[in-house]
């Protein structure tokens, strides 16, 4: 995150096969006499409910922490079909208070036919009061519910899930209460054996006490970029012993030798070994690939693997990132989001292998701009090409403003993916007005979580913004057909399986990956957008070991829940 001078604000469509733009601001209006480009999204927060604000307790001192947090967890807490939403608080660093503390809203969408959110976390449980970062959701201890991990700056915290009706803290028992600085976290079967085991991503070794002031290029206060610490944090990686309790495992593993500037991570099978490998995004350090040797063991390969740093070579201000199949070929690519300046970067994989393929798909010049934190694909429009959506905010001063009462603000993104049938080239445009909304909302935006709330077969998206109300963008653009899976392995969901549909001499590959973005945790179902394909698919499930299970034919427009059987 380091400081970097203020860009004129991008304005322009963009459409690409190599990187092209004009950064003109007279291309961002649209005529009096043309009628605006469609929405997208509608922003139904209040609307539906969801009332949570964050905080994040800044009293002029510019203690780091204040501008990082916080995140969203989307998960069916109850197993009634659909997503529940829980919201991570930051609050006061010296301590914390009554109102500031992490909340679990129910979604009400099978008693009043529409998604309308309650506040339980006072009945339920689950009202951490750490100083908030994200949360990561899953079943640690196979019976089925979706438990709770919460990262803080401090101890982190571990919800139970107990029968769908109450967040119990388990942290103590359990033996994950880390107490450095957390971020994001992600849920894994490292090791094969059935359940799911831990991985907490570490910032910074850090405290008040060690607090530095910090001047912009304008001479004013402003937040200190990582490096005036000089205290990069190894991460945590948690066996899962069977029992309800973890085990450190970082030092037999391997993990803590490195240290890092940790912000975002993904779990995923990225070489085709079978074996989930580890991806740590670093701010202003380079990346981690962590390699499962399958023995218990992790090796750092980035620099080899060619995701360590971007094409230049040069270690850039990595905040979020995902895993994600965008080409369709069975791989999974890397996509990470960075500060302004420099470019949100996406890794082509290729066995194992990655290349900076960032400007050649059209994402490097619309991402300069602006500094990315949570990140998100999903075919919101349906046409069976993934798009891109991308929350932006400033860690340091923008001048001149964006937004009058925030410094930091930024707009959000919205990439359509789109093919050059001519060449079967992917490459995405830049969705104005920015964000995909009737009208920009430029706000210090943190972690996003993508999942269909209202169970209508499209994604809609969750935003957590810095110092203000939560942003719901309910999906209004999706026309096309669609199909989604809940893959189903020992009574949970798959966590680390993929699935391939094919439909119109086209596959389709979507992986069960929650864990991604910033400091977020997403709906674990699949979602696959199939545009005028109306015929029923067939469905090859790929478990989490590579065993391989076909399903089907399946009906379109439907939520299908595939059970393994396959031994």
């Amino acid at each position: 995150m380091k400081r970097a001078p203020t860009p004129w604000i991008h304005a322009a469509v963009c459409l690409f096969l190599t990187e092209s733009c004009d950064s003109s601001p007279d291309l961002a209006s649209t005529p009096d006499s043309e009628a605006p480009p469609p929405a997208w999204f509608r922003e139904v927060s209040v609307e539906r409910g969801l009332a949570f604000t964050h905080l994040r307790g800044d009293e002029g001192r510019y203690r780091l922490p204040e501008i990082m947090g916080g995140g969203v967890g989307l998960f069916d807490f109850e197993n009634d079909g659909d997503l529940d939403c829980y919201l991570v608080q930051s609050g006061d660093l010296s301590g914390p208070g009554d109102e500031t503390t992490n909340r679990l809203f129910l979604n009400r969408l099978l008693e009043r036919g529409e998604a309308l959110f309650e506040d339980v976390t006072d009945s339920v449980g689950g009202g951490d009061r750490g100083y908030g970062m994200g949360c990561v959701a899953g079943d640690y201890d196979g019976d089925g519910r979706v438990d709770l991990y919460v990262t803080n700056v401090g101890p982190n915290a571990l919800f139970r899930n107990v029968g769908g009706a109450e967040l119990v803290d388990n942290t103590a028992r359990a033996g994950v209460g880390h107490p450095g600085w957390a971020t994001s976290g992600a849920f894994l079967d490292h090791d094969r054996d059935g359940d799911l085991d831990l991985f907490a991503v570490n910032y910074l070794r850090w405290s008040i006490r060690r607090e530095k002031d910090c001047l912009s290029a304008l001479g004013e206060n402003d937040y200190c970029s990582p490096r005036s610490y000089e205290a990069p944090a190894p991460d945590v990686l948690y066996e899962n012993r069977g029992d309800g309790t973890f085990k450190d495992i970082s030092a037999s593993a391997g993990i803590d030798r490195a240290f890092g500037n940790g912000l975002g991570v993904v779990a995923a099978e990225l070489d085709g070994d079978g074996l989930i490998d580890i991806y740590v995004a670093n701010d202003m350090m380079p990346n981690q690939l962590w390699k499962n040797r399958g023995d218990g063991t992790f090796e750092d390969i980035a620099l080899f693997a060619g995701c360590a740093a971007n094409m230049d070579g040069a270690s850039e201000a990595s905040m979020g990132t995902v895993a994600v199949d965008v080409e369709n070929d069975g791989d999974l690519d890397l996509f990470l989001t960075h500060l302004r300046d420099e470019t949100n970067t996406f890794y082509q994989n290729r066995a194992g292998i990655f290349s900076d393929r960032t400007a050649a798909l059209g994402l490097a010049t619309p991402s300069r701009f602006y500094t990315g934190f949570g990140v998100g694909f999903g075919d919101f429009d349906h046409d069976g090409v993934l798009d891109l959506f991308v929350a932006n905010g400033a860690v340091t001063r923008n001048r001149p403003r964006l937004a009058p009462q925030d410094p930091y603000a930024e707009p959000n993104q919205l990439c359509r993916g789109t093919i050059d049938n001519s060449r079967s080239a992917l490459h995405f445009e830049e969705v104005l007005p920015r964000g995909g909304l009737e009208r920009e909302l430029i706000r210090t935006s943190r972690g996003v979580a993508l999942g269909d709330l209202d169970n209508d077969g499209d994604l809609d998206i969750v935003v957590v913004d810095s110092n203000t109300h939560v942003e719901l963008l309910e999906n209004v653009v999706a026309a096309g057909h669609w199909l989604q899976l809940s893959l189903i392995d020992g009574g949970t969901d798959a966590v680390g399986a993929s699935a391939r549909i094919r439909f119109a001499s086209k596959d389709l590959w979507r992986s069960v990956i929650p864990a991604a973005s910033y400091c977020s945790s997403n709906d674990p179902r699949l979602h696959f957008g199939l545009g005028r394909h109306t015929e029923p698919v067939e469905v090859l499930v790929r478990w989490s070991d590579r065993v391989e299970e076909d399903f089907g034919p399946l009906e379109v427009d439907r939520v299908h829940r595939l059970e393994r059987t396959a031994k």
